[in-house]
């Protein structure tokens, strides 16, 4: 496993080369990437020999134009441990503020992020902090908690940093998790963004979808150790994860043919692009001209996936629909669930803030034929786990 350690300006900067050693002697490649602060308390000679990796802290490593990049960084890396993590390195990680190599790494990270806080009671206990903490949880980073107990209390209160011995056991614990899932060598499809429906050369009939919350899902499994084929309409930004085949595709049509190709291999499907539900019944060859009082357009029904997949399903394999509605959410989905031979539905609402299309977070309720499961508000990189984890249970 290749970690990224990030060291931030504590005293508990010292504790890292601890943790490189328990990572190291478990067979795993660490790098480091330390903030300026971080070299007022530990020097990065003492880190490189521990790594035997040079230590980065700045942008270009040289006056002659050599740079480390985050972006490779983050897709070289397998986890992110940020330990010890200052009040002020939460803070900027929680409102985005990218002024080190630190924090770049951290917005480029395609790995699970871990943090391990690390600074006085008064500082940890103050409602900023607290708020920033739960930013980071919302995003799907890991909280380490400040030790805590009878030893800490006696020394420095909540707010000292938690051992490294306990910070490297819930690292690998988790990556061992990860490495030993139920999806480790499944075939998943996956659906993602919206479909366009063509009037003419120019215009065409669409929605607000994003893509992200499938792409997320898409890069979740694929970190389990799936093979991912994600079909996905037209995005802005798809993904270059490893073990994720990227089938680019525009019209529900051209949708349903990618996936009703693919379904029949896979182990599971999850269906979370935003498929127009009407085409229009003839596309012009030419742009429309602006004429007359109005214009009518003739629509007709999109090929039903979630039905046609439905059909198909052959046992043992696993089909997870999505729901976003309006009013009546629940029945709503219930009904989907039963029609379309679903195992279980993502339901989300646009009543709900933060929810939907274009928002980086949503908030979700898992509906089974027996039960529905609300889980609160997160990054959609967190719902995919969620998500995931759920689908996991049923494989």
């Amino acid at each position: 496993m290749n970690i990224v350690l990030g060291i931030t300006g504590s005293i508990a900067a010292y504790k890292a080369c601890t943790l490189i050693r328990l990572f190291v002697k478990a067979g795993h490649e660490v790098q480091v990437v330390i903030t300026p602060a971080g070299k007022e308390f530990i020097t990065p000679i003492t880190l490189s020999a521990l790594t035997s990796k040079p230590v980065i802290s700045d942008f270009f490593a040289q006056r002659d134009g050599t740079w480390h990049s985050h972006v490779a960084l983050g897709l070289w890396a397998d986890a992110m441990v940020i330990a010890p993590t200052s009040a002020n390195t939460l803070a900027k990680m929680a409102h985005g503020i990218a002024d080190n190599m630190l924090l770049t790494t951290y917005l480029s990270m395609k790995a699970p992020v871990y943090v391990a806080p690390a600074m006085d009671l008064d500082m940890w206990a103050h409602e900023a902090t607290q708020a920033n903490l739960k930013l980071l949880r919302e995003r799907g980073v890991t909280v380490i908690e400040p030790a805590s107990g009878e030893l800490a209390s006696h020394l420095v209160g909540k707010g000292r940093m938690e051992e490294p011995e306990e910070i490297a056991r819930q690292v690998l614990e988790s990556a061992e998790n990860k490495a030993s899932s139920p999806l480790k060598g499944k075939k998943m499809l996956i659906t993602a963004g919206p479909t366009y429906e063509k009037i003419d050369p120019v215009r065409f009939i669409g929605n607000y979808s994003s893509g992200k919350m499938g792409i997320a899902l898409a890069e979740e499994c694929a970190r389990r150790g799936a093979h991912v084929d994600l079909v996905c309409g037209p995005v802005q930004k798809t993904t270059d994860a490893a073990g994720v085949e990227v089938i680019s595709v525009e019209s529900a049509q051209e949708m349903w043919e990618a996936a009703s190709q693919r379904f029949p291999e896979a182990d599971a499907a999850i269906l979370c692009a935003a498929v127009a539900d009407f085409t229009p019944d003839t596309v012009a060859d030419q742009k429309i001209k602006r004429e007359g009082d109005g214009l009518v357009l003739h629509l007709k029904p999109t090929q039903d996936i979630a039905k046609g997949l439905g059909a198909m399903k052959r046992e043992g394999q696993r089909l997870v629909g999505f729901a976003l509605e309006t009013n009546d959410e629940l029945s709503h989905a219930q009904e989907k669930l039963r029609k379309k031979n679903l195992d279980f539905i993502v339901l989300n609402s646009l009543q709900d803030e933060g929810a939907g299309f274009q928002h980086d977070t949503n908030k979700i309720t898992i509906v089974t034929p027996e039960t529905a499961i609300p889980y609160p508000l997160k990054a959609k990189t967190a719902v995919a786990i969620d998500i995931i984890d759920y689908l996991e249970k049923i494989l």
